[in-house]
């Protein structure tokens, strides 16, 4: 009997975890896919919102507010990289510049701090590779960039040494209401739990409708985007938007953390929760969009783009996130809705969440609570005398394995025995960056695989993508 199952790994479930691994709790999270942040939380912008744009009074705009502030402070403690590079809206029709001062007073009403109006002259100023057409733009500098999978990897490792237990490739297949618990079924069996979190995702609809008599539909909606090489990385230096429009914030350019720069997403409803493929209709209106940007002085040279990806949000009809008890089924508690600003405000809904809950069942202090978490070091982000002192230490830290992103044998071992470590490429890729830069694990994974067949003690043929059914090798020819 668990106190509490969180059902999903993402940022939403695995900010969770952790929140509640400050109380002794027995705690449990699962997950269908092999690893933290498998599903919405691996493919989106990854941007830390301001949370000038959601409708104030919201609670969309309160733990958008709430979260943006947590997150800076979580990065320091569970070292995960996170840059506050500030936001532009940019506005390019005059007649339209009444939409910058509506998004400045919701700002002013969230309680979202600096926002500003930013002049043409200013402006340029700030991005020189801005379209000259710009008439002004709303700033919103505690805005940023962050990565997604690893503040879900940070949360999960930090939550696991505090004693919470993780099911990976574990699928929820029916939840039973009992008498003063649940019984989760799942393809691994079945647990029992006197508390559910449903951080689910595209599929919340479906663990909520279990239990409920009150139906929830969650849409899938498509977002796409063009992934382009380091040379333009430096294009922009904040993220910078268009003035939104009805299905979200628009096609965005930005850099990432990692110093990429992304031309993306687009936005498509799907009936499909795993439809997370590119399409090319969908990826040549973002190449026309990138190369005749409206938001960029000089066309964007598409053959930087490096690979394009798809992510799923988790749209709930009325936009509103949806964190709260359910009525009908006493202690299973919904993290529904979250689509962007979800990313940004997963530290606070997990707070909320945990208030809830905590509320109801007065759970002790954990008073052995281990509050930092040490990350991956990456070997690029070391001086020469470090990198040397390194290499003395453990001479795989001196092994290059990914030329493009310059990632070490020493770097994937540790990505591979550490808490909730890799299990798979994807796993890897995730905490090192290894396959992740211009040749897209062209030449690295050979080598890649070789590393995890030793650490885990498995054959090659064992060695997946993501998890079970995506194995790399399936035999070996036969000689004549």
């Amino acid at each position: 009997m668990y106190d509490i199952i969180v059902i999903g790994a993402g940022v939403t479930g695995t900010c969770t975890a952790r929140e509640f691994s400050k109380y002794q709790v027995n705690m449990c999270v699962i997950d269908k896919g092999d690893d933290v942040a498998s599903g919405t939380s691996k493919a989106n912008s990854g941007i830390i919102h301001a949370g000038y744009d959601c409708t104030p009074g919201s609670l969309m705009a309160k733990l958008n507010v709430r979260g943006n502030e947590l997150m800076y402070q979580l990065s320091e403690e569970l070292d995960f990289p996170t840059k506050m590079n500030g936001s532009l809206i940019v506005c390019t029709v005059e007649a339209e510049r009444g939409k910058l001062d509506q998004l400045l007073a919701q700002g002013e009403a969230n309680g979202v701090p600096g926002c500003r109006i930013v002049e043409k002259e200013e402006l340029l100023a700030m991005e020189p590779n801005l379209t000259p057409n710009a008439v002004a733009a709303l700033y919103a500098p505690t805005g940023g960039i962050i990565c997604p999978f690893n503040l879900a990897i940070a949360m999960g490792e930090n939550a696991a040494v505090n004693g919470c237990e993780f099911k990976f490739e574990t699928e929820v297949q029916d939840i039973v209401k009992k008498d003063g618990y649940f019984e989760i079924v799942t393809n691994k069996g079945t647990f029992e739990t006197k508390a559910v979190v449903n951080a689910a995702g595209v599929y919340a609809d479906k663990m909520h409708n279990m239990v409920s008599e009150k139906k929830m539909k969650i849409v899938a909606r498509k977002g796409e985007y063009l992934l382009m090489d380091k040379e333009l990385g430096n294009y922009f230096s904040a993220t910078v938007f268009p003035l939104p429009g009805k299905m979200g914030k628009g096609v965005l350019t930005a850099p990432t953390i990692h110093g990429n720069l992304f031309v993306g997403p687009s936005a498509t409803d799907i009936e499909d929760k795993e439809g997370v493929n590119t399409t090319q209709e969908i990826i040549d209106d973002l190449v026309n969009k990138a190369s005749n940007s409206h938001l960029t002085k000089d066309r964007l040279p598409m053959n930087k783009v490096i690979t394009s990806f798809a992510g799923l949000r988790a749209h709930e009809e009325n936009h509103e996130f949806i964190v709260e008890e359910v009525a009908d089924a006493p202690g299973f508690f919904d993290a529904a809705g979250i689509e962007s600003p979800g990313l940004s405000s997963s530290p606070a809904i997990a707070e909320m969440i945990v208030g809830l809950i905590e509320d109801k069942h007065n759970f002790p202090k954990n008073e052995n609570f281990i509050a930092t978490r040490k990350g991956i070091t990456h070997m690029e982000d070391l001086t020469i005398e470090e990198k040397n002192e390194m290499i003395k230490k453990d001479p795989r830290y001196g092994a290059i394995v990914c030329r493009c992103e310059m990632v070490t044998e020493g770097e994937l071992v540790d990505a591979i025995n550490r808490p909730l470590g890799a299990r798979s490429l994807d796993g890897l890729k995730r905490r090192t960056r290894q396959g992740m830069g211009r040749c897209q694990a062209g030449f690295c994974t050979p080598r890649a695989m070789e590393i995890l067949s030793r650490e885990l003690g498995i054959p090659m043929t064992e060695i997946t993508k993501k998890g079970e059914g995506s194995n790399m090798l399936v035999g070996k020819i036969k000689e004549d």
